[in-house]
Protein backbone atom coordinates (compact mmCIF):
# COMPACT_ATOMS: atom_id res chain seq x y z
CA UNK A 1 0.00 0.00 0.00
CA UNK A 2 2.88 2.40 0.86
CA UNK A 3 4.57 1.73 -2.49
CA UNK A 4 1.37 2.57 -4.35
CA UNK A 5 1.04 5.86 -2.48
CA UNK A 6 4.66 6.79 -3.22
CA UNK A 7 4.33 6.02 -6.96
CA UNK A 8 1.17 8.12 -7.11
CA UNK A 9 2.91 11.01 -5.32
CA UNK A 10 5.85 10.93 -7.77
CA UNK A 11 3.48 10.92 -10.72
CA UNK A 12 1.55 13.91 -9.35
CA UNK A 13 4.71 15.96 -8.79
CA UNK A 14 6.21 15.26 -12.23
CA UNK A 15 2.91 15.89 -14.01
CA UNK A 16 2.49 19.16 -12.12
CA UNK A 17 5.92 20.30 -13.25
CA UNK A 18 5.14 19.51 -16.91
CA UNK A 19 1.67 21.05 -16.96
CA UNK A 20 2.44 24.12 -14.91
CA UNK A 21 5.68 24.92 -16.76
CA UNK A 22 7.65 25.11 -13.54
CA UNK A 23 11.03 24.12 -12.13
CA UNK A 24 12.05 20.59 -11.15
CA UNK A 25 15.06 19.98 -8.95
CA UNK A 26 16.83 17.56 -6.68
CA UNK A 27 18.09 18.08 -3.13
CA UNK A 28 20.12 16.28 -0.49
CA UNK A 29 21.00 17.21 3.05
CA UNK A 30 22.21 16.12 6.45
CA UNK A 31 20.56 16.71 9.79
CA UNK A 32 20.58 15.89 13.48
CA UNK A 33 17.47 13.87 14.30
CA UNK A 34 16.01 13.62 17.80
CA UNK A 35 12.81 12.59 19.56
CA UNK A 36 10.85 14.81 21.89
CA UNK A 37 9.36 12.39 24.41
CA UNK A 38 7.01 13.36 27.22
CA UNK A 39 5.66 10.86 29.74
CA UNK A 40 4.71 10.43 33.37
CA UNK A 41 7.24 7.69 34.24
CA UNK A 42 8.81 8.23 37.66
CA UNK A 43 12.37 9.53 37.41
CA UNK A 44 12.25 10.01 33.63
CA UNK A 45 13.27 13.68 33.59
CA UNK A 46 16.03 13.35 36.21
CA UNK A 47 17.59 9.93 35.61
CA UNK A 48 16.64 8.65 32.14
CA UNK A 49 16.01 11.37 29.54
CA UNK A 50 19.55 12.75 29.85
CA UNK A 51 20.95 9.58 28.20
CA UNK A 52 18.92 10.14 25.02
CA UNK A 53 20.40 12.32 22.31
CA UNK A 54 20.29 13.07 18.63
CA UNK A 55 21.58 10.92 15.75
CA UNK A 56 22.81 11.97 12.35
CA UNK A 57 20.49 11.48 9.40
CA UNK A 58 20.02 12.32 5.74
CA UNK A 59 17.21 13.62 3.60
CA UNK A 60 17.15 13.46 -0.18
CA UNK A 61 14.62 13.69 -2.95
CA UNK A 62 13.02 15.93 -5.57
CA UNK A 63 11.37 19.35 -5.39
CA UNK A 64 8.97 21.17 -7.71
CA UNK A 65 8.49 24.94 -7.82
CA UNK A 66 5.09 26.36 -8.86
CA UNK A 67 4.91 30.20 -9.06
CA UNK A 68 2.03 31.87 -7.25
CA UNK A 69 3.22 35.45 -7.88
CA UNK A 70 6.48 37.27 -8.61
CA UNK A 71 7.80 36.41 -5.15
CA UNK A 72 5.59 33.67 -3.72
CA UNK A 73 5.99 30.03 -4.76
CA UNK A 74 4.51 26.66 -3.82
CA UNK A 75 7.28 24.05 -3.53
CA UNK A 76 5.99 20.49 -3.02
CA UNK A 77 8.52 17.68 -2.84
CA UNK A 78 9.16 14.00 -2.26
CA UNK A 79 11.99 13.07 0.10
CA UNK A 80 13.45 10.10 1.85
CA UNK A 81 14.25 11.14 5.44
CA UNK A 82 15.97 9.17 8.18
CA UNK A 83 14.89 9.95 11.72
CA UNK A 84 15.18 8.54 15.24
CA UNK A 85 17.39 9.03 18.26
CA UNK A 86 20.31 7.56 20.17
CA UNK A 87 20.62 6.18 23.69
CA UNK A 88 24.07 5.92 25.28
CA UNK A 89 24.96 5.23 28.87
CA UNK A 90 28.41 4.53 30.34
CA UNK A 91 28.60 3.01 33.80
CA UNK A 92 31.29 3.56 36.42
CA UNK A 93 33.66 0.69 35.59
CA UNK A 94 35.52 0.99 38.88
CA UNK A 95 32.33 0.60 40.87
CA UNK A 96 30.62 -2.12 38.83
CA UNK A 97 30.32 -5.72 39.95
CA UNK A 98 32.02 -8.58 38.11
CA UNK A 99 29.12 -9.11 35.69
CA UNK A 100 27.79 -5.55 35.35
CA UNK A 101 27.26 -3.64 32.10
CA UNK A 102 30.12 -1.23 31.32
CA UNK A 103 28.22 0.67 28.66
CA UNK A 104 25.07 0.29 26.58
CA UNK A 105 24.17 2.03 23.35
CA UNK A 106 21.16 1.79 21.07
CA UNK A 107 20.15 3.72 17.96
CA UNK A 108 16.56 4.01 16.77
CA UNK A 109 16.49 4.20 12.95
CA UNK A 110 13.24 5.16 11.26
CA UNK A 111 13.05 5.79 7.53
CA UNK A 112 10.21 7.85 6.05
CA UNK A 113 9.12 8.89 2.61
CA UNK A 114 7.86 12.41 3.12
CA UNK A 115 5.87 14.83 1.01
CA UNK A 116 6.62 18.41 2.15
CA UNK A 117 4.70 21.47 0.97
CA UNK A 118 6.66 24.70 1.28
CA UNK A 119 5.14 28.14 0.79
CA UNK A 120 8.25 30.11 -0.12
CA UNK A 121 8.94 33.84 -0.35
CA UNK A 122 11.96 35.04 -2.36
CA UNK A 123 13.79 38.36 -2.08
CA UNK A 124 16.00 39.24 -5.11
CA UNK A 125 19.65 39.93 -4.32
CA UNK A 126 20.57 41.14 -7.82
CA UNK A 127 18.89 43.20 -10.53
CA UNK A 128 18.88 40.13 -12.82
CA UNK A 129 16.81 38.16 -10.28
CA UNK A 130 19.18 35.20 -10.59
CA UNK A 131 20.09 35.17 -6.91
CA UNK A 132 17.63 35.29 -4.03
CA UNK A 133 17.31 35.00 -0.32
CA UNK A 134 14.34 32.79 0.49
CA UNK A 135 12.16 31.77 3.44
CA UNK A 136 9.81 28.82 3.34
CA UNK A 137 7.51 26.90 5.66
CA UNK A 138 4.67 24.44 5.47
CA UNK A 139 3.33 21.01 6.43
CA UNK A 140 4.70 17.58 5.59
CA UNK A 141 3.16 14.12 5.47
CA UNK A 142 5.26 10.99 5.90
CA UNK A 143 4.93 7.23 5.40
CA UNK A 144 7.24 4.88 7.27
CA UNK A 145 9.47 2.61 5.15
CA UNK A 146 11.58 0.88 7.78
CA UNK A 147 11.99 0.67 11.54
CA UNK A 148 15.07 -0.89 13.15
CA UNK A 149 17.11 -0.56 16.32
CA UNK A 150 20.85 -1.14 16.53
CA UNK A 151 22.20 -2.23 19.90
CA UNK A 152 25.72 -2.30 21.32
CA UNK A 153 26.88 -3.28 24.79
CA UNK A 154 29.98 -4.07 26.77
CA UNK A 155 29.50 -6.40 29.76
CA UNK A 156 31.95 -7.55 32.41
CA UNK A 157 31.78 -11.34 32.48
CA UNK A 158 34.29 -11.50 35.32
CA UNK A 159 36.77 -9.32 37.14
CA UNK A 160 39.31 -9.77 34.35
CA UNK A 161 37.33 -10.14 31.12
CA UNK A 162 34.65 -8.27 29.15
CA UNK A 163 32.31 -9.21 26.33
CA UNK A 164 31.26 -6.82 23.51
CA UNK A 165 27.97 -7.44 21.72
CA UNK A 166 26.06 -5.73 18.95
CA UNK A 167 23.00 -6.48 16.89
CA UNK A 168 20.01 -5.10 15.05
CA UNK A 169 16.31 -5.67 15.63
CA UNK A 170 13.42 -5.05 13.26
CA UNK A 171 10.66 -3.06 14.94
CA UNK A 172 6.93 -3.49 14.49
CA UNK A 173 4.91 -1.03 12.41
CA UNK A 174 1.22 -0.36 12.89
CA UNK A 175 -1.26 1.34 15.18
CA UNK A 176 -1.15 -1.11 18.12
CA UNK A 177 0.79 -0.84 21.37
CA UNK A 178 4.60 -1.12 20.97
CA UNK A 179 4.36 -0.30 17.26
CA UNK A 180 5.58 2.62 15.16
CA UNK A 181 2.77 4.27 13.26
CA UNK A 182 2.59 4.03 9.49
CA UNK A 183 1.68 7.68 9.01
CA UNK A 184 3.32 10.82 10.46
CA UNK A 185 2.89 14.54 9.89
CA UNK A 186 4.39 17.84 11.01
CA UNK A 187 5.80 21.16 9.81
CA UNK A 188 9.03 22.12 8.03
CA UNK A 189 10.82 25.44 7.70
CA UNK A 190 13.84 26.54 5.71
CA UNK A 191 15.85 29.67 4.96
CA UNK A 192 18.77 30.20 2.64
CA UNK A 193 20.12 31.45 -0.65
CA UNK A 194 19.38 30.57 -4.25
CA UNK A 195 22.46 31.28 -6.41
CA UNK A 196 21.48 30.59 -9.99
CA UNK A 197 20.48 26.92 -10.09
CA UNK A 198 22.04 26.10 -6.71
CA UNK A 199 20.18 26.30 -3.38
CA UNK A 200 21.84 26.35 0.05
CA UNK A 201 19.54 26.40 3.06
CA UNK A 202 19.17 25.68 6.73
CA UNK A 203 16.43 23.19 7.59
CA UNK A 204 14.13 22.57 10.56
CA UNK A 205 11.45 19.93 10.95
CA UNK A 206 9.02 19.38 13.84
CA UNK A 207 6.69 16.41 13.98
CA UNK A 208 3.17 16.99 15.24
CA UNK A 209 1.95 13.41 15.20
CA UNK A 210 2.57 10.88 17.97
CA UNK A 211 4.61 8.38 15.90
CA UNK A 212 4.89 5.59 18.50
CA UNK A 213 2.26 3.87 20.70
CA UNK A 214 3.90 3.09 24.04
CA UNK A 215 2.39 0.84 26.75
CA UNK A 216 2.36 3.88 29.08
CA UNK A 217 0.92 7.38 28.82
CA UNK A 218 3.31 9.33 26.58
CA UNK A 219 3.89 11.27 23.36
CA UNK A 220 6.70 10.95 20.82
CA UNK A 221 7.45 13.67 18.25
CA UNK A 222 10.25 13.84 15.67
CA UNK A 223 12.57 16.83 15.40
CA UNK A 224 15.36 17.46 12.88
CA UNK A 225 17.77 20.35 12.32
CA UNK A 226 20.21 20.42 9.41
CA UNK A 227 21.29 21.82 6.05
CA UNK A 228 20.25 21.12 2.46
CA UNK A 229 21.92 21.42 -0.95
CA UNK A 230 19.57 21.66 -3.93
CA UNK A 231 20.02 21.94 -7.70
CA UNK A 232 17.39 23.05 -10.18
CA UNK A 233 17.43 20.69 -13.19
CA UNK A 234 16.03 23.31 -15.56
CA UNK A 235 12.82 25.01 -16.54
CA UNK A 236 10.34 23.19 -18.72
CA UNK A 237 9.64 26.34 -20.70
CA UNK A 238 10.85 29.93 -20.89
CA UNK A 239 9.15 32.17 -18.37
CA UNK A 240 6.47 34.44 -19.70
CA UNK A 241 7.41 38.08 -20.13
CA UNK A 242 6.02 40.00 -17.21
CA UNK A 243 4.68 43.52 -17.41
CA UNK A 244 6.22 46.03 -15.02
CA UNK A 245 3.49 47.28 -12.69
CA UNK A 246 3.80 50.63 -10.90
CA UNK A 247 0.49 51.19 -9.11
CA UNK A 248 1.37 54.54 -7.47
CA UNK A 249 3.16 55.89 -10.59
CA UNK A 250 6.27 56.89 -8.65
CA UNK A 251 8.67 55.26 -11.10
CA UNK A 252 9.43 52.32 -8.79
CA UNK A 253 7.99 48.91 -9.85
CA UNK A 254 5.60 47.32 -7.37
CA UNK A 255 7.91 44.33 -6.89
CA UNK A 256 10.60 46.67 -5.51
CA UNK A 257 8.21 49.18 -3.91
CA UNK A 258 7.61 48.73 -0.17
CA UNK A 259 4.68 51.18 -0.46
CA UNK A 260 3.15 50.25 -3.84
CA UNK A 261 -0.02 52.33 -3.31
CA UNK A 262 1.67 55.52 -2.06
CA UNK A 263 4.01 57.60 -4.25
CA UNK A 264 7.47 57.72 -2.71
CA UNK A 265 11.19 58.03 -3.32
CA UNK A 266 13.78 55.46 -4.35
CA UNK A 267 15.99 56.21 -1.32
CA UNK A 268 13.05 55.17 0.90
CA UNK A 269 12.34 52.03 -1.18
CA UNK A 270 9.31 53.61 -2.85
CA UNK A 271 7.77 54.96 0.37
CA UNK A 272 7.14 58.63 1.20
CA UNK A 273 9.63 60.56 3.32
CA UNK A 274 9.09 59.29 6.90
CA UNK A 275 7.26 61.33 9.54
CA UNK A 276 8.52 59.74 12.75
CA UNK A 277 6.40 61.82 15.14
CA UNK A 278 3.28 61.82 12.89
CA UNK A 279 2.89 65.59 13.05
CA UNK A 280 2.39 66.02 9.31
CA UNK A 281 5.91 67.40 8.77
CA UNK A 282 8.29 64.92 7.11
CA UNK A 283 11.60 64.14 8.81
CA UNK A 284 13.65 65.98 6.18
CA UNK A 285 11.93 69.27 7.15
CA UNK A 286 11.36 68.50 10.84
CA UNK A 287 13.86 69.90 13.37
CA UNK A 288 12.23 67.83 16.14
CA UNK A 289 11.66 64.46 14.42
CA UNK A 290 10.60 62.53 17.50
CA UNK A 291 8.40 65.21 19.10
CA UNK A 292 5.13 66.34 17.42
CA UNK A 293 5.25 70.02 16.51
CA UNK A 294 3.94 72.66 14.10
CA UNK A 295 5.19 73.95 10.76
CA UNK A 296 5.82 77.55 11.94
CA UNK A 297 8.42 76.19 14.38
CA UNK A 298 9.99 73.82 11.81
CA UNK A 299 8.23 70.77 13.23
CA UNK A 300 9.02 71.55 16.86
CA UNK A 301 6.39 72.25 19.56
CA UNK A 302 5.45 75.84 20.44
CA UNK A 303 8.19 76.99 22.91
CA UNK A 304 7.60 77.09 26.67
CA UNK A 305 10.28 79.49 27.88
CA UNK A 306 9.52 79.23 31.61
CA UNK A 307 8.85 75.47 31.49
CA UNK A 308 5.51 75.75 33.29
CA UNK A 309 3.64 73.51 30.82
CA UNK A 310 1.92 76.48 29.11
CA UNK A 311 3.32 77.30 25.67
CA UNK A 312 4.45 80.87 24.97
CA UNK A 313 1.55 81.54 22.61
CA UNK A 314 -0.90 81.08 25.51
CA UNK A 315 1.35 82.33 28.35
CA UNK A 316 0.87 85.91 29.54
CA UNK A 317 4.03 85.59 31.70
CA UNK A 318 6.41 83.78 29.34
CA UNK A 319 9.52 84.07 31.55
CA UNK A 320 7.88 83.39 34.93
CA UNK A 321 6.42 79.93 35.75
CA UNK A 322 2.69 80.10 36.41
CA UNK A 323 -0.57 78.19 36.18
CA UNK A 324 -3.15 77.80 33.42
CA UNK A 325 -6.04 79.42 35.33
CA UNK A 326 -4.04 82.66 35.42
CA UNK A 327 -2.98 82.40 31.74
CA UNK A 328 0.49 81.15 32.63
CA UNK A 329 1.16 83.78 35.32
CA UNK A 330 1.78 82.99 39.02
CA UNK A 331 -1.13 83.08 41.47
CA UNK A 332 -1.52 86.76 42.53
CA UNK A 333 -0.30 88.11 45.87
CA UNK A 334 -2.18 91.42 46.27
CA UNK A 335 -0.66 92.41 49.60
CA UNK A 336 2.86 91.37 48.62
CA UNK A 337 3.50 89.33 51.77
CA UNK A 338 4.83 86.28 49.87
CA UNK A 339 1.64 84.27 50.43
CA UNK A 340 -0.49 83.89 47.29
CA UNK A 341 -4.09 85.03 47.40
CA UNK A 342 -5.47 81.46 47.19
CA UNK A 343 -3.70 80.56 50.46
CA UNK A 344 -3.87 84.02 52.09
CA UNK A 345 -6.84 84.46 54.45
CA UNK A 346 -6.05 88.19 54.61
CA UNK A 347 -5.20 88.85 50.93
CA UNK A 348 -5.34 92.64 51.27
CA UNK A 349 -3.32 92.92 54.50
CA UNK A 350 0.29 91.83 54.85
CA UNK A 351 0.72 88.94 57.20
CA UNK A 352 2.86 85.93 58.04
CA UNK A 353 2.74 82.31 56.89
CA UNK A 354 2.22 80.92 60.37
CA UNK A 355 -0.97 82.98 60.61
CA UNK A 356 -2.23 81.98 57.12
CA UNK A 357 -1.22 85.31 55.59
CA UNK A 358 -2.88 87.45 58.26
CA UNK A 359 -1.00 89.85 60.56
CA UNK A 360 0.65 88.15 63.52
CA UNK A 361 -1.11 88.09 66.88
CA UNK A 362 0.47 90.55 69.29
CA UNK A 363 3.09 89.06 71.53
CA UNK A 364 1.47 90.16 74.80
CA UNK A 365 -1.86 88.56 73.78
CA UNK A 366 -0.17 85.27 72.82
CA UNK A 367 1.74 85.17 76.11
CA UNK A 368 -1.42 85.85 78.12
CA UNK A 369 -3.31 83.07 76.32
CA UNK A 370 -0.41 80.65 76.95
CA UNK A 371 -0.58 81.53 80.64
CA UNK A 372 -4.32 80.79 80.72
CA UNK A 373 -3.69 77.45 78.96
CA UNK A 374 -1.04 76.39 81.51
CA UNK A 375 -3.53 76.91 84.34
CA UNK A 376 -6.49 74.97 82.93
CA UNK A 377 -7.03 71.92 85.13
CA UNK A 378 -9.53 69.03 85.11
CA UNK A 379 -10.83 66.63 87.69
CA UNK A 380 -8.79 63.41 87.77
CA UNK A 381 -9.62 61.10 84.80
CA UNK A 382 -12.48 63.42 83.88
CA UNK A 383 -13.38 66.17 81.41
CA UNK A 384 -14.80 68.33 84.19
CA UNK A 385 -13.01 71.72 84.42
CA UNK A 386 -11.71 72.55 87.88
CA UNK A 387 -13.28 75.70 89.41
CA UNK A 388 -9.77 77.12 89.80
CA UNK A 389 -9.58 77.42 86.00
CA UNK A 390 -12.72 79.55 85.61
CA UNK A 391 -11.03 82.88 86.25
CA UNK A 392 -8.49 82.32 83.50
CA UNK A 393 -11.14 81.14 81.05
CA UNK A 394 -13.28 84.20 81.87
CA UNK A 395 -10.27 86.40 81.11
CA UNK A 396 -9.76 84.50 77.81
CA UNK A 397 -13.42 85.06 76.87
CA UNK A 398 -13.09 88.79 77.57
CA UNK A 399 -9.95 88.93 75.41
CA UNK A 400 -11.73 87.22 72.51
CA UNK A 401 -14.64 89.63 72.77
CA UNK A 402 -12.27 92.58 72.70
CA UNK A 403 -10.51 91.20 69.58
CA UNK A 404 -13.22 89.79 67.29
CA UNK A 405 -10.64 89.14 64.57
CA UNK A 406 -9.09 86.38 66.70
CA UNK A 407 -9.96 82.68 66.27
CA UNK A 408 -9.00 80.00 68.78
CA UNK A 409 -7.99 76.36 68.28
CA UNK A 410 -8.21 74.28 71.48
CA UNK A 411 -6.01 71.16 71.57
CA UNK A 412 -6.45 68.53 74.28
CA UNK A 413 -3.42 66.35 75.20
CA UNK A 414 -2.91 63.43 77.63
CA UNK A 415 -0.04 61.42 79.09
CA UNK A 416 0.64 57.80 78.06
CA UNK A 417 -1.30 56.11 80.86
CA UNK A 418 -4.13 54.00 79.40
CA UNK A 419 -4.91 52.96 75.85
CA UNK A 420 -4.51 55.25 72.86
CA UNK A 421 -8.25 55.04 72.15
CA UNK A 422 -9.16 56.06 75.69
CA UNK A 423 -6.68 58.95 75.72
CA UNK A 424 -7.85 60.24 72.34
CA UNK A 425 -11.46 60.23 73.57
CA UNK A 426 -10.52 61.89 76.89
CA UNK A 427 -8.47 64.61 75.13
CA UNK A 428 -11.34 65.38 72.75
CA UNK A 429 -13.82 65.62 75.61
CA UNK A 430 -11.54 68.00 77.53
CA UNK A 431 -11.03 70.20 74.43
CA UNK A 432 -14.81 70.21 73.93
CA UNK A 433 -15.29 71.16 77.60
CA UNK A 434 -13.11 74.28 77.17
CA UNK A 435 -14.91 75.17 73.93
CA UNK A 436 -18.32 74.75 75.57
CA UNK A 437 -17.25 76.96 78.48
CA UNK A 438 -16.24 79.75 76.10
CA UNK A 439 -19.46 79.31 74.12
CA UNK A 440 -21.26 79.82 77.40
CA UNK A 441 -19.38 83.09 77.79
CA UNK A 442 -20.83 84.39 74.52
CA UNK A 443 -18.01 83.58 72.08
CA UNK A 444 -19.26 82.77 68.56
CA UNK A 445 -19.16 79.10 67.64
CA UNK A 446 -17.41 79.73 64.31
CA UNK A 447 -14.40 81.23 66.14
CA UNK A 448 -13.74 78.12 68.25
CA UNK A 449 -12.27 74.74 67.13
CA UNK A 450 -11.71 71.82 69.52
CA UNK A 451 -9.28 69.00 68.66
CA UNK A 452 -8.38 65.93 70.71
CA UNK A 453 -4.72 64.92 70.16
CA UNK A 454 -4.54 62.04 72.67
CA UNK A 455 -1.02 61.09 73.72
CA UNK A 456 0.52 61.60 70.27
CA UNK A 457 2.31 64.93 70.98
CA UNK A 458 4.16 64.67 74.34
CA UNK A 459 6.31 67.63 75.45
CA UNK A 460 8.01 65.79 78.31
CA UNK A 461 9.14 62.30 79.30
CA UNK A 462 6.16 60.04 80.11
CA UNK A 463 8.40 57.85 82.30
CA UNK A 464 8.29 60.34 85.18
CA UNK A 465 5.37 61.73 87.12
CA UNK A 466 6.57 65.28 86.45
CA UNK A 467 6.74 64.56 82.73
CA UNK A 468 3.28 63.00 82.70
CA UNK A 469 1.86 66.07 84.46
CA UNK A 470 3.29 68.32 81.74
CA UNK A 471 1.83 66.13 79.01
CA UNK A 472 -1.68 66.37 80.53
CA UNK A 473 -2.43 69.82 79.12
CA UNK A 474 -4.56 72.04 76.94
CA UNK A 475 -2.92 74.17 74.26
CA UNK A 476 -4.62 77.33 72.96
CA UNK A 477 -3.60 78.59 69.51
CA UNK A 478 -4.67 81.99 68.20
CA UNK A 479 -5.08 83.02 64.58
CA UNK A 480 -6.53 86.08 62.88
CA UNK A 481 -8.93 85.62 59.97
Amino acid sequence: MNKQILLLSICILVCSAIQAQVKLGGEIGFHAASVIEKNSLPGWDTSTSKFYGSKSGIHAGIIVEIPLSNRFFLQPGLNYTSKGRQYAKTYDAAGTAATDTVYAKSTLNLGYMEIPFYFTYKIPLTSTHKSHFFLGAGPYFGFILKATQNNQSLVKTSDTSQQYAKGSDDLLVGNAVNKYKTFDYGVNAKAGFELGNVMLSGYFSQGLGNFYTAPYSSTFHHRAIGATLGIWLGRSAAPAVTTIIDTDKDGIPDESDLCPTKPGLKKYNGCPIPDTDNDGIDDEHDSCRTIPGVARYNGCPVPDTDHDGIDDEHDSCKTIPGVARYNGCPIPDRDGDGINDEEDKCPDVKGVAENNGCPPVKKEIRERVRFVARNIEFATKSDGISPSSHAGLNELAALLKKHPELHLTIEGHTDSVGTAEHNLDLSQRRADAVRNYLLGQGIEEKRLTAMGMGMSHPIANNNTEKGKAKNRRVELKLTTQ
